[in-house]
């Protein structure tokens, strides 16, 4: 019998999944490992090499690191249910004008429902991941906070995770630094992970040609979509472009068009198939609305709150009032303007290294 009962980790084979795993198994929980194969990119029509998460490499370290522990490790195939949500989510949102955030809807809404699902046919109490974020209860509710590794923190991308989920969640690299992670791998033998290359690509894009992606993904999508026109934030028309869903708010390199002076895709409009150029200052916004929420450290909040919000995954953050004035839609007004804000990312809300909750920007604005 195991000293704290079992539990299901998600192995994807890199060194911060597979130390998540050591860390439990050596803290005497009855460690049950699990790689998840999310996505074939061969379906996808790229040419690189698979790598990353769902790549065969990948799910034999996995499973070497649990045999050479002697814990079982399971491979769970979820690439329909990923595919259907994920892919198709991420598919509609460009060709709606907006910006998806891919990896957040994946860790929830796809990966934890699916781990929880296989822990309780495993008899497992709990699930754990490599995340760098710590998890606490308090006053009757679990409350992600960040890591202590500010370069790692993966707090962000948890914001969407439920109240039901997290009580069943370990999450033990939390209070570590990657520094202290690999000296670990080193300490225990697993040299490979600790030179083993780290993927940031979307995984179902390894090559990073989401434009490609889209095309392969939508056939005529390219003569559907292009000859629109890039205007000016004045309304002026400065010349044609390959296609509304091909662009992102922020974007300057790419744009195939040249004015003598840098300019920045503003806006996207999907009905009109404009895409609005502008200078560095025409980036900015003093709030935005965000909606459908999960809210973590407070079931609602009452009044408006002083937060520091986040808007994308590598954002310092920017102080800003919440108000939640619905019980899906908070509105956010910041101390002063950011820049690049883009309809579909993630807004996460913090107070202190808390997370209050978090939501799916739908609109910015600038205040009159």
């Amino acid at each position: 019998m195991s000293k704290h009962g079992r539990i299901l980790v998600a192995m994807s084979g890199g060194i911060d999944s597979s130390l998540a795993a050591v860390l439990l198994h050596e803290e005497g929980y009855e460690v049950i490992g699990m790689t998840m194969k999310t996505w074939d990119y061969a379906s996808s029509g790229g040419t690189k090499k698979e790598t990353g998460c769902c790549s065969l490499d990948s799910i034999n370290d996995a499973r070497n690191i649990a045999v050479s522990l002697g814990f079982p490790h399971y491979i769970l195939d979820i690439r329909s249910e990923f595919g259907d949500y994920v892919i198709d989510h991420f598919t509609n949102e460009y060709l709606s004008g907006r910006t998806p955030n891919p990896c957040v809807l994946c860790n929830t809404h796809i990966k934890w429902d699916a781990l929880l699902r296989r822990a309780d046919r495993l008899d497992c109490e709990f699930i754990a991941t490599g995340h760098y974020a710590n998890l606490r209860e308090e006053n009757g509710r679990q409350v992600v906070s960040k890591g202590i590794d500010n370069l790692k923190d993966q707090s962000y991308v948890l914001w969407g995770v439920s109240q039901e989920s997290l009580s069943r969640t370990k999450l033990p690299l939390g209070y570590l630094r990657k520094s202290e992670i690999r000296e670990m791998a080193k300490e225990r033998g697993f040299i490979e992970l600790v030179t083993k290359s780290e993927s940031y690509e979307i995984c179902f894009v390894p090559d990073n040609d989401y434009r490609g992606f889209l095309k392969r993904r939508v056939p005529g999508l390219e003569k559907e979509v292009a000859g629109g026109n890039f205007v000016m934030e004045d309304g002026r028309v400065v010349g044609k472009h390959e296609g509304y869903p091909f662009y992102t708010i922020g974007q300057r390199k790419g744009l195939g068009i040249a004015l003598g002076h840098p300019v920045f895709v503003t806006d996207i409009r999907k009905d009109t198939n404009e895409v609005v150029l502008g200078l560095d200052q025409d980036l900015y916004r003093d709030g935005m609305l965000v909606s459908k929420l999960n809210l973590q450290k407070y079931a609602r909040i009452d009044q408006p709150l002083e937060t520091v919000t986040k808007v994308r995954y590598k954002d310092q953050g920017t102080k800003a009032i919440i108000s939640q004035e619905s019980d899906d839609q908070i509105k956010v007004l910041f101390e002063q303007g950011v820049s690049a804000i883009a309809p579909g990312q993630a807004a996460v809300f913090y107070e202190g290294e808390d997370v209050i909750g978090g939501g799916w920007i739908m609109k910015s604005f600038r205040q009159e």
